[in-house]
Parts: structure tokens; C-alpha cells; sequence
């Protein structure tokens, strides 16, 4: 039976994380996964570390703030290094419903992807975000594909599956800012495979968005060029 970590970032998310992990438990018991729940505490500042201490998790909390691709790559690292053959990344605010898992799953069973992104924007259905960032996730899309010619749909989605292959390579490195699309430049790469599955999200269900209103266009602009940079970094290594 394969066993799979379901990696959860989270800086203060106490409004969520309960029921994250009690959701993550419930959906491997009903599916029959050998699943374990990875919660990385990224040196909140609210009561996320007293929560996780109490729930059926595996609590590594940092001393630092990492940020979200330091707080990922912990529980990938962690993955990589207790032998786990695939690693969920699952946000901690509750966008990514648990019972989501299994479409992951059946979409590595069927095609032998080494990541699989769940998508919001295949069958449209669930929370589809705002239109000024769907603008952007879509520029995205060709940017990638232009660099990597890989078709995403939804790059910054932050729920995945990765296989152990991958797991090794970010073991070694991972993006830190901006690190969904930009660890698909990652991948690409490394010449593993990527694919897509419809899943559905909903609207985080507590804590608040890094971005807001005025800082899209913004981020648009860091993540582009983050883009960039990673590919040209890869590139000058081969």
C-alpha cells in the first residue's frame, strides 16, 4: 500500500487547522489510505501551534518564518527522508477540501504523472476566485507554456500531489516566494511529467489572503519575473 504525507503549511491559521487535519483523518479512513498528516507551523503568532499540538498530527513547528515555500519544503524534506511514496500539498486555510484527495490519486493511477495539480478551472465548478486574479493565473498560463511548453490551467493552485521522484528534487530545492508556478519551471526541468485534474475549492475558510487589491498587479509582476529567473537558473545548470 502506498504511503502518502498530506503536508499542510500554516501560519496563523487557527480558525481553520482543526478541522484541516480532522478532515485529512477522516477522508483516509474512508478511503483506506495510508495516510499521515504533516502540519508545518511557520512560526505563527497566533494559537495554530497550541491547536496542532492536540490533533492527530504530526506537528513540526518552526522557529523562524520560513514563508510558504521554507514551510513546504520542511514537510517535503520530511517526506523525502521518512520513505513516504507521494506527498499531498494541502493549503491550511481550508480552500482544499479532503475528500479531493482520491481525484489526485486516481489521476496518478491512470497516467503515471509524477505532480498532479488540482484545478479549479477545468470544469469551472466550486469557488473559481476573483476575476482580477483568474486574470493573472490565466497570464500565467501562457508564460509557462512559452517557457516550458507546459499547459496549466491553474499555476498557483496549492493542491498537489508529487511522487517520489520529485519529492528528491525538492528535497534539494524548492522555490520560497512564489513557489507553485514557479516549482512547475522546477519539474519541467527535471523532465518530469505534470498533469491536471478537475478538483473543487472552496473560499478559505479563515486568516487572510497576502494578497490583496492593490498588491495584484504587483505580485503579477514579482511572480513573472521569479518565473523567469528560476528557468534561466535551471537552464544555466544543464
Amino acid at each position: 500500500m502506498p504511503k502518502y504525507a498530506a503536508i499542510v503549511p500554516a501560519f496563523n491559521e487557527q480558525d481553520a487547522i482543526s478541522s484541516v487535519v480532522s478532515d485529512l483523518n477522516l477522508t483516509a479512513q474512508k478511503n483506506a489510505l495510508h495516510l499521515d498528516v504533516i502540519v508545518v507551523n511557520d512560526c505563527s503568532t497566533d494559537s495554530t501551534s497550541s491547536i496542532i499540538s492536540g490533533l492527530n498530527c504530526t506537528a513540526l513547528n518552526l522557529p523562524i518564518n520560513l514563508g510558504i515555500g521554507g514551510a513546504v519544503q520542511t514537510g517535503f524534506k520530511y517526506a523525502f527522508e521518512n520513505d513516504y511514496d507521494f506527498a499531498f500539498q494541502i493549503d491550511g486555510d481550508g480552500q482544499h477540501p479532503a475528500e479531493e484527495l482520491p481525484k489526485l490519486i486516481r489521476a496518478q493511477q491512470d497516467n503515471g504523472w509524477n505532480i498532479i495539480i488540482g484545478s479549479r478551472f477545468i470544469d469551472k465548478t466550486g469557488f473559481q476566485s476573483t476575476g482580477l486574479r483568474r486574470t493573472g493565473i490565466n497570464y500565467f498560463k501562457y508564460l509557462i507554456k512559452m517557457l516550458v511548453d507546459v499547459w496549466i490551467t491553474d499555476s498557483t493552485s496549492g493542491f498537489r500531489m508529487i511522487d517520489r521522484k520529485a519529492l528528491k528534487i525538492v528535497n534539494e530545492y524548492y522555490p520560497d516566494e512564489y513557489p507553485e508556478p514557479e516549482a512547475i519551471i522546477l519539474y519541467a526541468k527535471n523532465k518530469l511529467s505534470i498533469g491536471e485534474t478537475p478538483v473543487l475549492m472552496r473560499e478559505r475558510q479563515g486568516g487572510v489572503s497576502s494578497i490583496g487589491k492593490r498588491s495584484s498587479v504587483y505580485y503579477m509582476i514579482k511572480v513573472s519575473l521569479s518565473i523567469i529567473f528560476t528557468f534561466i537558473r535551471i537552464k544555466s545548470k544543464k
